[in-house]
Protein backbone atom coordinates (compact mmCIF):
# COMPACT_ATOMS: atom_id res chain seq x y z
CA UNK A 1 0.00 0.00 0.00
CA UNK A 2 1.43 3.73 -1.26
CA UNK A 3 1.72 6.33 0.99
CA UNK A 4 -1.39 7.93 -0.79
CA UNK A 5 -3.44 5.03 -0.02
CA UNK A 6 -2.57 5.45 3.51
CA UNK A 7 -3.49 8.74 3.95
CA UNK A 8 -6.57 8.52 1.59
CA UNK A 9 -7.45 5.73 4.42
CA UNK A 10 -6.81 7.87 7.20
CA UNK A 11 -8.75 10.88 5.31
CA UNK A 12 -11.83 8.98 4.39
CA UNK A 13 -11.83 7.27 7.90
CA UNK A 14 -12.15 10.84 9.12
CA UNK A 15 -14.26 12.18 7.07
CA UNK A 16 -16.74 9.58 8.37
CA UNK A 17 -16.42 9.66 11.90
CA UNK A 18 -12.95 7.75 12.79
CA UNK A 19 -10.23 8.39 14.93
CA UNK A 20 -8.57 12.03 15.11
CA UNK A 21 -5.00 10.95 13.35
CA UNK A 22 -7.63 10.30 10.61
CA UNK A 23 -9.40 13.43 10.82
CA UNK A 24 -6.22 15.14 11.04
CA UNK A 25 -5.00 13.40 8.21
CA UNK A 26 -8.15 14.27 6.08
CA UNK A 27 -7.48 17.80 7.23
CA UNK A 28 -4.02 18.51 6.44
CA UNK A 29 -5.33 17.14 3.10
CA UNK A 30 -7.46 19.55 2.84
CA UNK A 31 -5.39 22.42 4.11
CA UNK A 32 -2.63 22.32 1.84
CA UNK A 33 -5.23 22.71 -0.91
CA UNK A 34 -5.47 26.08 0.22
CA UNK A 35 -2.35 26.63 1.56
CA UNK A 36 -0.09 29.62 -0.09
CA UNK A 37 3.19 28.18 -1.37
CA UNK A 38 2.25 24.66 -0.79
CA UNK A 39 4.56 22.19 0.84
CA UNK A 40 7.60 24.25 -0.37
CA UNK A 41 6.15 26.99 2.51
CA UNK A 42 5.96 24.35 5.04
CA UNK A 43 9.79 23.52 4.73
CA UNK A 44 10.20 27.03 4.74
CA UNK A 45 8.34 27.82 8.03
CA UNK A 46 10.41 24.63 9.66
CA UNK A 47 13.51 26.23 8.34
CA UNK A 48 12.87 30.11 9.84
CA UNK A 49 11.48 28.71 13.02
CA UNK A 50 14.96 26.75 13.68
CA UNK A 51 13.99 23.47 12.24
CA UNK A 52 16.12 23.34 9.21
CA UNK A 53 17.55 19.51 10.46
CA UNK A 54 13.74 18.60 10.07
CA UNK A 55 12.99 20.54 6.73
CA UNK A 56 16.35 19.19 5.30
CA UNK A 57 15.23 15.96 6.07
CA UNK A 58 11.63 15.54 5.16
CA UNK A 59 13.03 17.53 1.97
CA UNK A 60 15.44 14.65 1.07
CA UNK A 61 12.67 11.75 1.40
CA UNK A 62 13.28 10.94 4.99
CA UNK A 63 9.97 10.47 7.68
CA UNK A 64 11.70 12.11 10.61
CA UNK A 65 10.54 11.77 13.87
CA UNK A 66 8.64 15.01 15.13
CA UNK A 67 7.13 16.09 18.57
CA UNK A 68 4.07 17.63 18.78
CA UNK A 69 5.78 20.61 20.18
CA UNK A 70 8.55 20.84 17.35
CA UNK A 71 5.61 20.58 14.74
CA UNK A 72 3.77 23.78 16.61
CA UNK A 73 7.37 25.33 16.38
CA UNK A 74 7.51 24.42 12.91
CA UNK A 75 4.43 25.70 12.03
CA UNK A 76 4.71 28.54 14.00
CA UNK A 77 3.11 32.01 11.79
CA UNK A 78 1.27 29.50 9.05
CA UNK A 79 -1.76 29.38 10.05
CA UNK A 80 -2.25 25.32 9.14
CA UNK A 81 -2.33 23.95 12.47
CA UNK A 82 -5.09 25.86 13.63
CA UNK A 83 -6.74 25.48 9.86
CA UNK A 84 -6.01 21.46 9.96
CA UNK A 85 -7.39 21.70 13.44
CA UNK A 86 -10.43 23.44 12.20
CA UNK A 87 -10.73 21.31 9.22
CA UNK A 88 -10.91 17.85 11.30
CA UNK A 89 -12.71 19.29 13.94
CA UNK A 90 -10.30 19.09 17.01
CA UNK A 91 -8.33 21.37 19.29
CA UNK A 92 -5.29 22.61 17.78
CA UNK A 93 -3.61 20.47 20.76
CA UNK A 94 -5.17 17.24 18.61
CA UNK A 95 -4.22 18.24 15.60
CA UNK A 96 -0.46 19.10 16.57
CA UNK A 97 0.07 15.22 18.49
CA UNK A 98 -1.81 13.91 15.07
CA UNK A 99 0.61 16.14 12.73
CA UNK A 100 3.50 14.68 14.86
CA UNK A 101 2.97 11.46 13.20
CA UNK A 102 1.09 12.16 9.89
CA UNK A 103 3.37 15.42 8.70
CA UNK A 104 6.79 13.90 8.60
CA UNK A 105 6.41 11.15 6.35
CA UNK A 106 3.35 13.10 4.35
CA UNK A 107 6.21 16.16 3.60
CA UNK A 108 8.81 13.46 2.74
CA UNK A 109 6.92 11.46 0.25
CA UNK A 110 5.65 15.06 -1.34
CA UNK A 111 9.07 16.56 -1.48
CA UNK A 112 10.79 12.85 -3.05
CA UNK A 113 7.46 13.14 -5.45
CA UNK A 114 7.87 16.35 -6.87
CA UNK A 115 7.81 18.73 -4.25
CA UNK A 116 5.19 21.74 -4.88
CA UNK A 117 3.77 21.10 -7.90
CA UNK A 118 3.72 16.88 -8.15
CA UNK A 119 3.13 16.91 -4.43
CA UNK A 120 0.39 19.69 -4.96
CA UNK A 121 -1.15 17.76 -7.83
CA UNK A 122 -1.07 14.20 -6.37
CA UNK A 123 -2.81 15.78 -3.46
CA UNK A 124 -5.64 17.63 -5.39
CA UNK A 125 -6.21 14.28 -7.15
CA UNK A 126 -6.56 12.94 -3.76
CA UNK A 127 -8.72 15.02 -1.80
CA UNK A 128 -11.31 15.18 -5.36
CA UNK A 129 -11.87 11.66 -4.64
CA UNK A 130 -13.59 12.26 -1.21
CA UNK A 131 -14.54 15.65 -1.46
Amino acid sequence: MGILDSIEGMAMQGMSGGNDQSKVAGGFVQAMQEHPGGFGAVLDSFRNNGLGQHADAMQNGQATQATPDQIQTGLQGTGLLETVAERAGVSPQVAKVALAAVLPIVMAHFSQNGGQSGGQSALGDLLSRFI
